[in-house]
C-alpha cells in the first residue's frame, strides 16, 4: 500500500473551513483514473486526449444586434427613471427651505433631506419636524409638530400647554413667546382624528395653525431629516 503524500502548503493561499479534506477528497479521486489510463493504454492515450482537447473550440457569439442594443438601452433608461420616480415620491426627496418661519432650528435657503417612508411604518409625533401642504393656499411648508391626534393644545400668556402641561420646547431661541393670532389671550384648541396643531419655530414670524387650524393626516408629506 502506496503511503499518501502530504498535501503541498502554499503560503498566503487559504482554501476555507476544510481546506486539508477538501484537497484531500480531490486528489484521490483525480489520482484513481489518471494512474488507471496509465496502466491501460499508456502515454500514447494521454496525447491523443491532448490533442482531442486542443482541438476543441468554443461556438463563437454574434455580438448584439443594433435594435437590440436600442431596447437595452431604453430598458436600462427606464428603469433608472422608474427607480428615481419611487425612491424621490415614497422614500427621500431633497427639499429647499425657503423662508424664516423655522429659524433657529432650520436656515433660509439651506437643503435638507425628506423622509417620505417614515410616516407608512408610524404616526407622526410631537416634536417632529414635518413638510405640509399649507391649508390656505396648497404651497409646501415646514412646521413642527406640537399636537397629535387626541391632544388638547393650550396658549396662553405665552405659553404652550399640551394636555394640561406646559411645553418644554429647548429648539426654541431662549425667551420666545407663543401668543394667538386671533387677537384674543387665550386659544383652546383640541385635535381630532387624525389632526395636527403645528407651529413654526420663529413663532413671531409663522403662519401656521394659529392662522389655519388644525392639518389632516393626508396633508403632511414626510419628516424633515436634520
Amino acid at each position: 500500500m502506496v503511503p499518501r503524500a502530504p498535501h503541498p502548503y502554499r503560503p498566503g493561499v487559504r482554501l476555507g473551513v476544510f481546506p486539508n479534506c477538501i484537497v484531500l477528497i480531490l486528489c484521490e479521486y483525480c489520482r484513481r483514473p489518471m494512474s488507471a489510463e496509465l496502466s491501460e493504454s499508456g502515454p500514447g492515450s494521454i496525447a491523443a486526449g491532448k490533442g482531442l482537447v486542443s482541438g476543441a473550440t468554443k461556438p463563437a457569439r454574434n455580438p448584439p444586434s443594433f435594435l437590440q442594443q436600442v431596447y437595452q438601452f431604453l430598458s436600462i433608461g427606464a428603469l433608472a427613471m422608474a427607480s428615481y420616480f419611487v425612491i424621490s415620491h415614497f422614500v427621500l426627496q431633497s427639499v429647499q427651505v425657503v423662508g424664516e418661519s423655522m429659524v433657529p432650528t432650520l436656515q433660509d435657503s439651506e437643503h435638507y433631506l425628506l423622509n417620505r417612508w417614515i410616516y407608512v411604518v408610524r404616526t407622526p409625533r410631537r416634536s417632529d419636524v414635518v413638510v405640509i401642504r399649507d391649508p390656505l393656499d396648497n404651497s409646501y411648508a415646514v412646521k413642527r409638530i406640537i399636537g397629535a391626534a387626541g391632544d388638547l393644545v393650550y396658549l396662553r400668556g405665552g405659553n404652550v400647554y399640551v394636555n394640561g402641561r406646559i411645553l418644554q420646547e429647548p429648539y426654541l431661541s431662549r425667551g420666545t413667546p407663543t401668543y394667538t393670532y386671533s387677537g384674543v389671550k387665550e386659544q383652546l384648541i383640541k385635535c381630532g382624528s387624525n389632526e395636527y396643531f403645528v407651529l413654526g419655530d420663529n413663532r413671531k414670524n409663522s403662519t401656521d395653525s394659529r392662522t389655519y387650524g388644525l392639518v389632516s393626516r393626508d396633508r403632511i408629506l414626510g419628516m424633515l431629516m436634520r
